[in-house]
């Protein structure tokens, strides 16, 4: 009789193994490599924020993001910006993260009529900077991704004649999915 219930014990435990096994794999299976993600926040000011990151290994990824005016108030007609992220939680690149971004920005050709030195109508132009941001991801066990992040960056080659800042915003409210 013990026999019988050592053998059930050790067959059982087993089994047990090779079920978390297959869960582990089914996991990882879905947390893919692709993110496909979209900005809320951007998003209610008017602007849209389509980003997509590549994840290299459990704790760093690269990604770009592209954005584009909605609205024709805003200083930004259309951005490109592309970054890496180093994360530091626990499952794959999900947790805690700081970021390293560029910037190339097109501003709105709209005439401007307060500008000191070239008043009237301008030809857009382009903007290149540097920034950083910092935030946290969070991901569900069927591949769905929020994320929440804030940063800076700043400008290079700008000057007080033109109507956009030293300064561009990395903020975010982001939902998508990996795969």
């Amino acid at each position: 009789m013990k026999k019988l219930n050592i053998t059930t014990v050790i067959v059982f435990l087993i089994l047990s193994i090779f079920k978390v096994q297959s869960q582990e794999e089914k996991v990882s299976q879905i947390q893919g490599k692709n993110e496909i993600k979209l900005n809320g926040f951007y998003l209610a000011l008017g602007v849209a924020e389509i980003s997509y990151e590549r994840i290299l290994n459990n704790e760093s990824a690269v990604g770009i993001s592209v954005n584009f005016d909605l609205e024709e108030n805003n200083l930004y007609n259309f951005g490109v910006i592309p970054y890496y992220r180093l994360y530091f939680g626990k499952k794959k690149a999900a947790g805690f993260f700081i970021e390293g971004n560029a910037a190339v920005i097109a501003d709105d050709p709209r005439p401007c009529y307060d500008c000191f030195l070239s008043p009237g109508p301008r030809e857009s132009k382009l903007y290149f900077g540097l920034g950083v941001a910092a935030g946290g991801k969070f991901i569900s066990r069927k591949g769905w991704v929020g994320e929440i992040f804030i940063g800076i960056g700043r400008f290079f080659g700008t000057n007080e004649y033109y109507h956009i800042s030293e300064l561009y915003p990395r903020v975010g409210i982001s939902f998508g999915k990996r795969f």
